[in-house]
């Protein structure tokens, strides 16, 4: 089936998973989810994640986090630029996330990474999502 923003559809798999309480979740894999993937798990928002299958159906297995209450690390999820209103932002305008508790996933030239990272690097580009 053809997904018209793959990167919505992971948000929405990963934010369906959390609110059912599972232990992990498949996504349909691609480069970029695999950068969005290893941003989460190196911020500590996911346990883990692997790729599994063979091609041309690889997917990313998400492991996820929750603490010893049963409560998820992730409290919410946003997609902001989206492929009918592609939102570019420079490194001065890329916003703090809940004052620091939560991270911007912005794609930049230099690669997939945080809003942090991209300011202290001092440049700008997509925002994709907000994660918090």
């Amino acid at each position: 089936m053809s997904v018209s923003d793959p990167i919505a559809d992971m948000l929405t798999r990963i934010r369906n998973a959390i609110m059912a309480r599972h232990s992990s979740v498949l996504v349909p894999s691609s480069r970029m989810k695999l950068y969005i993937s290893k941003i989460l798990s190196q911020e500590g928002f996911v346990a883990d994640y692997e790729v599994v299958g063979t091609q041309p159906h690889r997917q990313i297995k998400i492991t996820l986090r929750y603490d010893e209450e049963n409560q998820p690390f992730i409290l919410g999820l946003k997609r902001i630029s989206k492929p009918g209103l592609r939102i570019y932002m420079s490194c001065r305008e890329i916003p703090r996330v809940y004052g620091g508790l939560g991270i911007a996933i912005v794609s930049t030239a230099k690669g997939v990474m945080t809003g942090q990272k991209a300011r202290r690097q001092g440049i700008g580009g997509e925002l994709l999502c907000y994660v918090w």
